[in-house]
């Protein structure tokens, strides 16, 4: 462990957060690609096994309204849960006591101050300041992904900055439906790709280049299973429109208004 992932683990609140900052610390930089990490081993066996167990049942989830994800019915392939405290609440006790230590690590500032050390200079880059002046937002969400599922090459949108996935397969057999990083987004450019393993406790993260960060999904099909993840993305949070959007967004889960994106 180095001397930072040390700091970040002993200053951790949850055996978790500190699996969490371990596992991004010791995570070597990708340049190819894009700027990016996969990590491995992001939590213990146990705690693993722990998370699977305790996956929220269906109605908990909504249906995402992404074109990609819909099908010809009208209905969406790709199922979506906030893990905020407040919508926890709605979880059966033995459940909730699983996810609030996992949503708080997600949110934490340790995590947040790693993945800003870990991608520093394209964040710097892209906004054209100090990294630790940039406000983000994390927005933690947990995945269950339906046969069916895809989504076209595309750089993310500009209210993201970094975009962080955590794969959650209960064995190996999925291994291949991880998401694709691309060279580019059409042409042989979009030919060349390097495939993120869809492995138990495994994940990946990248800061979001507009015009670089090419990456998409392949269609599953019904012999593939669903496909459960979790994910935090940190939106751009610069200014009061954003920091009032966050909060609308927010105060709106409680009432059931999603977010598209």
């Amino acid at each position: 462990m180095t001397d930072v992932a040390r700091r970040a683990a002993n200053s951790a609140s949850s055996p978790i957060e500190e699996s969490l900052l371990v596992a991004v610390e010791r995570s070597p930089l990708r340049r190819r690609p894009f700027d990016h990490i996969y990590m491995e081993q992001v939590v213990d066996p146990t705690s693993f096994s722990q998370l699977i167990s305790a996956l929220p049942e269906r109605h908990h989830f909504h249906e995402l309204s992404h074109r990609d994800a819909m099908r010809a019915d009208g209905s969406s392939t790709r199922l979506r849960m906030y893990l905020y405290p407040e919508l926890l609440w709605r979880l059966p006790p033995a459940q909730r006591r699983i996810w609030m230590p996992v949503a708080r690590a997600l949110r934490s500032k340790a995590l947040e101050g790693a993945f800003r050390r870990k991608f520093h200079t394209a964040l710097e880059q892209r906004f054209g300041k100090r990294v630790d002046q940039i406000e983000l937002d994390p927005v933690p969400v947990l995945l269950r992904d339906q046969p069916g599922y895809r989504i076209g090459i595309h750089a993310d949108a500009s209210l993201k900055a970094i975009t962080v996935q955590f794969y959650l397969p209960r064995d190996s057999s999925q291994r291949d439906l991880g998401t694709i990083f691309h060279d580019g987004d059409s042409g042989d450019s979009a030919e060349r790709t390097t495939r993120m393993p869809f492995l138990p406790a495994t994940g990946y993260a990248f800061p979001v280049a507009l015009t670089k960060s090419w990456h998409s999904t392949a269609e599953t099909s019904v012999s593939d299973g669903e496909r459960v993840s979790m994910m935090v993305t940190y939106y751009v949070a610069e200014g009061l429109g954003a920091r009032l959007r966050s909060i609308v967004n927010r105060a709106g889960l409680l009432l059931g208004v999603h977010p598209r994106l």
